[in-house]
């Protein structure tokens, strides 16, 4: 089931709000937890009903392991050992759904053999909801856990709206407003701001995300089929991507936010305006900002960080991206995509630290060296969503030749006008408008909104005027959003990120 579907806007999302809001109103809270965790699986195995074997079997065994970890009775193993056999066999999992016809088909490229798994079906989410019961088992490994019930845990593993893709949510931040009993209570600002957020975000999915996609698919398929764009195709397939991609994880963010916000529940913020980034760290720190954060808590510090010494920090950079690439799919294109961004941040420390060894405050910057960061942070990020993109390396380096100019340079007749002011129309949107977070953040509306301040407009009069309030004139401006955006939905369109 899509956040983008009939089916969800008109059944599902009120059907499951009504009973959970009717069951909190009698007080019988565990019973609306209950309901809430079955609606979750529900929602889940709309998809493929057989793979909520998969995700049960998940739950289950995380709790057994992470309820061992947290006692503190003696125990005939160690919990060293008990968190690696955890972690085993979650990895196990999703190397054999996700991993398993990669390594196989490159295997036998080698051999020259036809040995394959293609019928292996990816599950829907496996990345998301496993990498969360990762960090789970190290925080109940390390005794920073609660003794949760099995209910609880279920719960904040399947929540729907952040079940599919993301952002993958700690413990510590959910946990604790599900047993609030006052999430259990309708609360008219609560669905007041959460259906405002659902709404924008669903517009940015049908209307910008869904619309500029067009100008993209063409020129890479043709580019898969050996096909070599021109300059100007080249660029406007890889801008037309960028915000493609852009607008539909903005999109599903905010959806997952506003239905969350609707429960009465505050999701994290993974998404903050990172075409606007100054630096390629400065880009990671807004862009899915939950598993940067995984990442970084759960791979690059244990692997030592930037504690020992400046060769060792490059190479755990290195290898951090390296697996992150990995991490959104089993292709060569994506390990390049994310070896890329690990050269590109190893760039940007050694440049820092150049100029820190200069005498440069490096907190102290002007309006040339944002500008020109941002602009040189923009292009090294469209050149990589090519590698993102592309079907095959092969089909990638066909349009980073076009877009270099290493092929035709003339200009095709098939360019419109439309698809490039459609373009540049977007571009001023991603660059200049305030995100969601800035419009409602009179309202909080969703965890570590003090991520977005260093970037407020909120100081300029002009933006704070317009800044969303529950009033008439805003309840018909979303009206409008909201019908504008449902009655586009001709055809039902995957989120990207459901394939990672």
């Amino acid at each position: 089931m899509l956040f983008n579907s009939l089916e969800f806007i008109f059944l599902f999302l009120p059907i499951a709000l009504f009973i959970f809001f009717q069951l909190g109103k009698i007080g019988n809270y565990r019973l609306a937890i209950a309901f809430l965790a079955i609606a979750s699986l529900f929602f889940y195995g709309w998809w493929n009903p057989p793979y909520l074997i998969l995700i049960i079997f998940s739950l289950i065994f995380n709790y057994v392991i992470g309820s061992v970890l947290s006692q503190e009775f003696k125990k005939p193993i160690s919990n060293k050992l008990i968190l690696t056999v955890g972690v085993i066999v979650n990895l196990a999992l999703i190397g054999y759904f996700k991993y398993a016809s990669f390594f196989l088909s490159n295997v036998s490229n080698l051999l020259g053999t036809n040995f394959n798994f293609k019928n292996i079906i990816l599950p829907l989410a496996i990345s998301f909801f496993t990498f969360q019961q990762i960090a789970y088992l190290v925080d109940a490994y390390k005794g920073e856990t609660k003794a949760y019930n099995f209910l609880d845990y279920c719960l904040f593993v399947t929540f729907f709206p952040q079940l599919i893709a993301g952002p993958i949510v700690h413990h510590k931040e959910v946990m604790p407003q599900f047993a609030d009993k006052s999430t259990y209570r309708f609360n008219p600002e609560n669905m007041a701001v959460g259906i405002t957020i659902f709404s924008l975000g669903l517009f940015k999915k049908v209307i910008f995300a869904d619309n500029v996609a067009i100008y993209a698919t063409p020129v890479f398929d043709a580019a898969l089929q050996g096909t070599s764009p021109t300059l100007i195709e080249a660029w406007i397939a890889a801008l037309a991507y960028t915000l493609q991609l852009y607008f539909d994880f903005s999109g599903y963010s905010d959806m997952a936010i506003g239905i969350a916000r609707m429960f009465g529940i505050k999701l994290p913020i993974n998404f903050n305006s990172p075409y606007k980034a100054i630096s390629i760290s400065d880009f990671w720190r807004r862009w899915h900002i939950t598993l940067s954060n995984f990442l970084r808590d759960y791979l690059y510090i244990p692997l030592g960080g930037s504690r020992q010494g400046e060769f060792r920090r490059n190479f755990n950079l290195l290898i951090t991206m390296l697996l992150g690439g990995l991490w959104h799919g089993a292709g060569w294109t994506f390990i390049l995509w994310g070896g890329l961004h690990g050269v590109y941040l190893i760039i940007n420390h050694q440049w820092r630290s150049l100029r820190k060894f200069l005498g440069y405050d490096l907190k102290n910057t002007n309006f040339l060296d944002r500008g020109f960061g941002w602009l040189l942070t923009f292009f090294a990020v469209v050149v990589s969503w090519v590698l993102f993109r592309a079907e095959s390396v092969d089909s990638a380096f066909l349009i980073l030749q076009g877009m270099f100019g290493l092929s035709d340079w003339s200009i095709p007749e098939s360019l419109s006008r439309k698809s490039i002011l459609w373009i540049i129309s977007l571009l001023i949107f991603a660059w200049f408008i305030p995100n969601t977070q800035q419009w409602m953040e009179h309202y909080h509306p969703a965890l570590n909104c003090n991520l977005t301040q260093n970037y407020s407009t909120s100081h300029l009069k002009s933006w704070k005027r317009l800044q969303w309030e529950p009033n008439q004139i805003w309840s018909v401006m979303v009206a409008v959003i909201a019908v504008v955006a449902i009655l586009s939905l001709s055809k039902e369109s995957e989120f990207l990120y459901f394939q990672f």
